[in-house]
């Protein structure tokens, strides 16, 4: 293999889709200086993309939101492994189609395409390939925030007919898959924030026993609920302080607000809950429209949730056949 060979190896992006992204496990530590961590939605979805193809855990894969890319590859085989509630195709040099199964690997050849036609009962999804995408690090990571202008490709989501260069290693790769589905979610458990107590007994009663829906008014960097106002009964606006993904803020207008992988560092409305680390990825996935009810859990509950939630998720991948 020479390193003319390295440069051959690309996809040519047909079709972008709605908002596709490279990502990782995002920039650790460095709230403190204003870079959000940003990094994958759906973090078990991630995990089980590189798992099947071998990878380490924070390797690059394309993030994509609802309809995906349509992908041309040009090169040497590579394997690929799409996760989250995908509906995609193989279309083959020779034009062959083949319905592709999520949490399975493939082999893409020269010339065969990969279309990523959407997402269903759910907002993200994951393609990983066996190599390794052609990205510069910042901050120790690839993963794009298009709302700071940080990351791969300058920042950017993708875009129609770009080429992602592939470093390719030749690296084989097993058929193998994993005998998963995405559960569905009833609620979201939550525990008390920081300013609980700005809040109402009444709005209390109904953050906890009433339905919200979520706004189309939602994105990377957060989730805003609509159908019942939640009333602050001592300020609307704090100083601003270091707010954390998955909290729940209530904006001046009583609609809460839940921070999602691209938030911001620091926030200037009360916190009301905190959405425990478990629920986190059901959370990412919650389309528009859909309604939801809160669950208050102690510290306690939530850390015994969340040793559940990585032993649950160590235990698929060491079953991957």
């Amino acid at each position: 293999m020479n390193m003319k060979d390295l440069k051959n190896n690309f996809f040519f992006i047909e079709r972008a889709g709605i908002h596709t992204t490279f990502q990782d496990n995002g920039r650790q530590n460095l709230n403190h200086i204003g870079i959000p961590v940003s990094g994958v939605m759906d973090k078990r979805n991630y995990i089980f993309a590189n798992s099947l193809l071998r990878k380490e855990q924070n390797s690059a894969v394309l993030e994509f939101a609802y309809q995906g890319p349509l992908l041309k590859y040009i090169g040497r085989k590579i394997y690929v492994a799409v996760t989250g509630n995908v509906q995609f195709q193989i279309i083959k040099n020779n034009g062959e189609i083949i319905n592709g199964e999520t949490y399975r690997v493939y082999l893409i050849e020269d010339k065969d395409q990969i279309d990523i036609q959407s997402t269903f009962s759910s907002v993200y999804g994951y393609l990983a390939i066996s190599e390794e995408f052609e990205l510069d690090k910042i901050w120790n990571s690839i993963s794009t925030n298009t709302k700071a202008k940080i990351g791969s490709n300058n920042g950017e989501k993708l875009s129609n007919d770009q080429k992602i260069e592939i470093n390719h290693n030749n690296r084989d790769r097993a058929l193998v898959k994993i005998n998963y589905v995405n559960s569905k979610i009833e609620y979201l458990r939550v525990i008390r924030a920081t300013n609980f107590e700005y809040f109402s007994e009444k709005s209390k009663e109904i953050f906890f026993n009433e339905k919200f829906t979520i706004s189309k008014l939602t994105d990377r960097m957060g989730m805003r609920l609509e159908g019942h106002n939640i009333e602050n009964f001592k300020n609307t606006n704090i100083k601003s302080e270091g707010i954390v993904k998955g909290v729940i803020q209530v904006a001046s207008d009583g609609n809460p607000i839940i921070m999602l992988a691209d938030h911001g560092t620091i926030g200037g409305y009360p916190k009301i809950a905190n959405v425990i680390s478990a629920d986190f990825d059901r959370l990412a996935q919650l389309v528009p429209g859909t309604k939801i009810k809160f669950q208050e859990v102690s510290l306690e509950e939530a850390e015994k949730l969340y040793e559940i939630y990585n032993l649950e998720t160590n235990n698929l991948v060491n079953q991957i056949i």
